[in-house]
């Protein structure tokens, strides 16, 4: 008996001490595998969730294990290293110095991406196992930076032009104060500088308000048929006076949503344009069509055409794509980044097809809107009557 209850005595020892290597062994095992592949806290991942810039945490092995939402530009992928080198350098820089690191960067957004972007990009260390970048992409903020840049040296020197003209202008007036006849010649051009510089200055307005402002403040439901009508009315004198016959066709009825006002002055660029690059006895066209969801208006010419080199940059500020002709009818080489930036205003899109020695058409595309309840078509005659009264009593 006592045999056996010794025997018993050293097999339970020898299960017990069994049974503490077999958890000593699983411990070592779970601390092994949580050191080689460790866990993110759920706190971490609950606060990638509500970040809106790109944010990108790497275990120690350089490999992604979490993303924000707002990454996806980057191309990481969880389990995959980081594709971005310079990214991987900053976050190496981290680890190794044990401080957060932050470096303006330009980065590829994925394998794919064309054009490197200019980034601010921090990097710290997430606990022991975890290294997290976070990138702010500043490349609008560049490129805006760079337009505001641009469009003041461009304004500046297409301002010097003007009044460069009336101040010389203005010296040999006073010169010539003897002959009546210099005197009217001069006082004309000096007339025609300063309406040069009148067009200018407005039209620069017009752009900087329409770039600056977020939303358009005036707006409602705009009658298609009164906005084209208005800018045809506009400019019907200059059409007459260059042999150019302006013809209206298309649908009717048609509504969009937004600033009559804006809309009426894209529109009549486009026609200024059209009859300036029209030879005389030729038509300009204005069309309009719908579809379920947008307005059409088009804008036809059969003048010189725009090659293709330039229709990249038609709408650029300041871009001419006939210097000489411009210079004669004074343009400002503003018309088109207005009317581009308008119906951009709008939630449109304005395109363009032009064959050099053909011609041009310029087709805005506007969301279509909803016709006024409440208005007969003869309400809305009468209406316009009464605003074209009001404004003839207004001018007298």
């Amino acid at each position: 008996m006592p045999d056996a209850l010794l025997a018993l005595l050293v097999g339970v020892a020898i299960g017990a001490v069994i049974v503490v290597v077999i958890v000593a062994a699983m411990r070592a095992r779970s601390r092994a595998l949580t050191h080689a592949h460790p866990r993110l806290p759920v706190e971490a991942v609950a606060l990638l969730g509500v970040l809106d810039d790109a944010a990108i945490v790497t275990d120690p092995s350089g490999r992604v294990v979490a993303t924000s939402p707002g990454s996806g530009w980057m191309g990481a992928v969880a389990g995959d290293r980081l594709e971005q080198e310079e990214l991987r350098g900053l976050m190496k820089t981290a680890r190794q110095m044990g401080a957060s690191e932050t470096q303006t960067m330009r980065i590829r957004a994925g394998r794919l991406a064309r054009e490197p972007r200019l980034v601010v990009a921090r990097a710290a260390q997430m606990g022991e196992d975890f290294i997290v970048v976070l990138v702010r992409d500043i490349s609008e903020q560049e490129r805006l930076q760079q337009t505001r840049q641009d469009f003041i040296q461009n304004t500046s020197h297409e301002l010097k032009t003007p009044v460069g003209a009336i101040q010389l202008l203005a010296e040999a007036l006073e010169m010539a104060a003897d002959d009546p006849e210099q005197v009217r010649r001069f006082s004309e051009r000096m007339g025609a500088e300063a309406a040069r510089l009148g067009q200018l200055t407005g039209r620069i307005m017009n752009l900087s308000r329409l770039q600056a402002a977020d939303e358009l403040t005036d707006v409602g439901p705009v009658s298609i048929d009164e906005v084209v009508q208005s800018a045809v009315e506009a400019h019907q004198v200059t059409a007459t006076g260059a042999g150019v016959d302006i013809v209206v066709g298309g649908e009717r009825g048609l509504y969009v949503h937004g600033d009559s006002r804006v809309l009426i002055e894209a529109v009549g660029n486009l026609l200024s344009n059209a009859i300036v690059y029209s030879p005389e006895g030729s038509h300009v066209g204005v069309g309009v069509r719908s579809s379920d969801e947008a307005v059409e208006i088009a804008v036809t010419d059969t003048g010189i055409g725009i090659a293709d080199e330039d229709q990249k940059r038609i709408f650029e500020r300041f871009f001419r794509a006939d210097e000489a002709r411009s210079r004669r009818t004074a343009g400002t080489g503003l018309g088109l980044a207005i009317v581009k930036h308008a119906i951009q205003r709008h939630g449109g899109e304005v395109r363009l097809w032009s064959r050099e020695g053909q011609g041009s058409t310029f087709t805005i595309r506007l969301p279509r809107g909803e016709t006024p309840e409440g208005l007969s078509t003869a309400d809305k005659q009468t209406k316009k009557r009464r605003k074209k009264a009001q404004k003839k009593e207004e001018t007298v």
